[in-house]
């Protein structure tokens, strides 16, 4: 029997009813003859109700504490859908993170996997069980519960995809897969039927929130394809595999909450503080003895406590209220382009950075979503569906 990896996001289990579909579909793929695992995010918004009690508490909470406080949404997930699935004559069982053999390194709030050690998710797959694997966290090496950041449900899908030598995974949300454009902002964003992994990973490194860079990454390394689908809607999907470019701009993608950080005393230490502090940094420049950083603000729980070490010992000077443009695909000419479509719209186009397969623009905070509908109707290629 093929095992198949799916992946259930929070809109997909927000609520009892919504967990009684998804383990009706689950079933499903276990009755038609296959090894099932499946990893679930926290029901609904849990993880912002979450994060905003504990904000209520500290304003920069200690991340060892919101690692212990977040990783609880996921667990309450795994646990009704292993009931669910088993009231319907179907046996399963739940496993934590660090139950299911995900390690990481010893960094809170934003872990990156380093090893998976799916023992028991073999054994309980070898009993003919359903397994479902609490997703977004792990267990450090020194023992700790620790969380994956934004999006770790699906880079623990993919890390156990890739462990137990799964075929493709399937990302479950509610949306119908990767859109040229975030369709609440561009109604006529075009779908995209598949697309190749290094395009998504720079749309998913630029801010689209279909699929997590990491996910991605580990997906790319291992030869998995993603599936990513709606969960209560059958038809469209996107396929994420190993495609070639074909010169077309894929997608136009923008990020709000950023902020551009200049340190201008001992910028070997700042660089590395900053990278230590777990502060989410999109990307960095070191020019005449400085260091030049955008980093995302609203990623990072404790940003003001952050904020404070870095304009104290490295005397930062921070620019908040800041976003991001950025152009997936396209050819040489497609940086020239950007530039003039953001002068006509009367904004300055201020670090510009040239990708193979991105061109990146920041802008004002509060101009991102009309940069993003204006270069999507011009750069977009009309037929590339």
């Amino acid at each position: 029997m093929a095992i198949i990896v799916q992946k259930y996001g929070g809109s997909s289990v927000a609520d009892v009813q919504k967990i009684h579909r998804v383990a009706e579909k689950i079933v499903a793929t276990r009755s038609a003859g296959h090894e099932v695992v499946v990893v679930v995010s926290a029901m609904g918004k849990t993880t912002d109700q979450l994060l905003a009690l504990a904000h209520q508490v500290d304003a920069s909470p200690p991340r060892r504490e919101l690692d212990m406080l977040l990783s609880t949404g996921e667990r309450v997930t795994m646990a009704l859908l292993s009931m669910a699935i088993q009231k319907r004559g179907v046996d399963a069982i739940s496993f934590t993170g660090s139950q299911s053999g995900i390690i990481t390194n010893d960094r809170h709030f934003d872990a990156r996997i380093i090893d998976v050690r799916p023992h028991r998710v073999e054994d309980e797959l070898a009993r003919g069980r359903v397994v479902i694997v609490a997703g977004y966290q792990g267990m450090s090496y020194k023992r700790e519960i620790t969380t994956l950041g934004r999006g770790g449900s699906d880079t623990t899908a993919l890390a156990m995809a890739a462990a137990l030598g799964a075929s493709h995974a399937e990302i479950y949300s509610d949306v119908d897969g990767v859109y040229s454009a975030d369709p609440r902002t561009v109604p006529q964003a075009r779908h995209l039927p598949e697309v190749g992994y290094d395009e998504m990973l720079e749309m998913a490194t630029s801010g689209a929130k279909v699929l997590h860079a990491k996910a991605v990454e580990i997906a790319r390394r291992a030869g998995i394809a993603i599936r990513a689908r709606a969960t209560f809607a059958d038809g469209r999907e996107t396929l994420v595999h190993d495609r070639a470019h074909d010169g077309r701009v894929r997608a136009v993608v923008g990020q709000k909450g950023l902020a551009r950080v200049h340190l201008r005393r001992e910028p070997k230490a700042a660089m590395r503080r900053l990278r230590e502090s777990g502060v989410a940094f999109r990307d960095w420049r070191l020019s005449e003895g400085r260091v030049r950083a955008i980093v995302a603000a609203d990623q990072t729980p404790d940003w003001p406590r952050r904020r404070e070490e870095l304009e104290r010992e490295f005397g930062a000077e921070v620019e908040e209220g800041l976003g991001s443009l950025s152009v997936v695909g396209g050819d040489d000419r497609t940086a020239a382009r950007l530039v003039e479509l953001i002068e006509e719209l009367g904004m300055a186009a201020d670090e510009v950075a040239v990708h193979p397969l991105r061109v990146s623009a920041i802008v004002q905070q509060s101009q991102v979503d009309d940069a993003v509908r204006a270069c999507h109707a011009a750069l977009v290629y009309p037929g590339h569906e």
